[in-house]
């Protein structure tokens, strides 16, 4: 099963996205340069952290325009998996695949940290084998990880079900404490509507390898390949009761 890793320039997390998922059984990660325009050898996209075009203008917002990013909106809306950590969340934003925004963090510093989210939806492509309440220890490096969405998207995003991770304490609390950068109800990643799209500050790429000081992160990408497996089950078998 091969991923697609998309390398902006100033992307600086994309061999540790490659590094992480290639550690895997089963899967296997490629670059792939953003002045490249398909992605149908691949059956996941992952858009790595790191500083696209040096964070002008707003972090993520010259991303948006790179040419690959044409083949990454069109496999999203056709339903292929699409993971955003950190500046890939950023520009998933910016590209209009998820709703709300990343600003600065309220500290207006930089925050270097590892940290634990709390599972809250444990039925979507990415959190498969995470049960409700689960925690995932994982890092954040950011300096604009602060995620802001207005009142209406905000209740959206709650009735929908499409808050995958909050930042919590190491007892499961959602409190302020836990918070690293002011997101708005300690959100840390969100999906969309479809559930297909992912992004999230903190760094599963960094959390893979229990070496690492947590593999957390895998259950992410583990959890990415049984959800593919089991949609290609699923098609084969409705083309056998066709055939039939």
């Amino acid at each position: 099963m091969k991923f697609a890793v998309i390398q902006f320039p100033g992307s600086n997390c994309d061999q540790d996205c490659v590094a992480g998922i290639n550690g895997l059984n089963g899967l296997r990660a490629e670059y792939v340069w953003h002045k490249e325009t398909s992605l149908d050898d691949f059956d996941a996209i992952v858009l790595p952290g790191g500083f696209a075009y040096g964070d002008y203008l707003r972090c993520g917002a010259i991303a948006r325009f790179s040419p690959i990013m044409k083949a990454v909106i069109s496999d999203a809306r056709a339903g292929k998996l699409v993971l955003g950590t950190c500046n890939g969340f950023q520009i998933l934003c910016e590209a209009g695949l998820l709703p709300g925004a990343l600003v600065r963090n309220r500290s207006l510093r930089f925050v270097c940290d590892m940290v634990t989210t709390r599972v809250e939806v444990d039925d979507s492509p990415f959190t498969h084998g995470c049960p409700k309440g689960t925690l995932l220890r994982l890092p954040v490096a950011h300096g604009e990880g602060c995620f802001f969405a207005d009142a209406q998207t905000l209740r959206d995003l709650n009735a929908n079900q499409q808050v995958i991770l909050r930042y919590a304490d190491r007892r499961g609390r959602i409190v302020p404490e836990a918070n690293p950068n002011g997101s708005i109800e300690n959100i840390a990643g969100i999906c969309n509507r479809e559930r297909n799209i992912f992004g999230l500050m903190p760094h599963p790429d960094r959390a893979s390898d229990a070496r690492l000081g947590s593999a957390d992160g895998a259950k992410i990408f583990l959890s990415m390949m049984e959800t593919i497996r089991a949609s290609r089950s699923m098609a084969a078998s409705d083309r056998a009761k066709q055939v039939a």
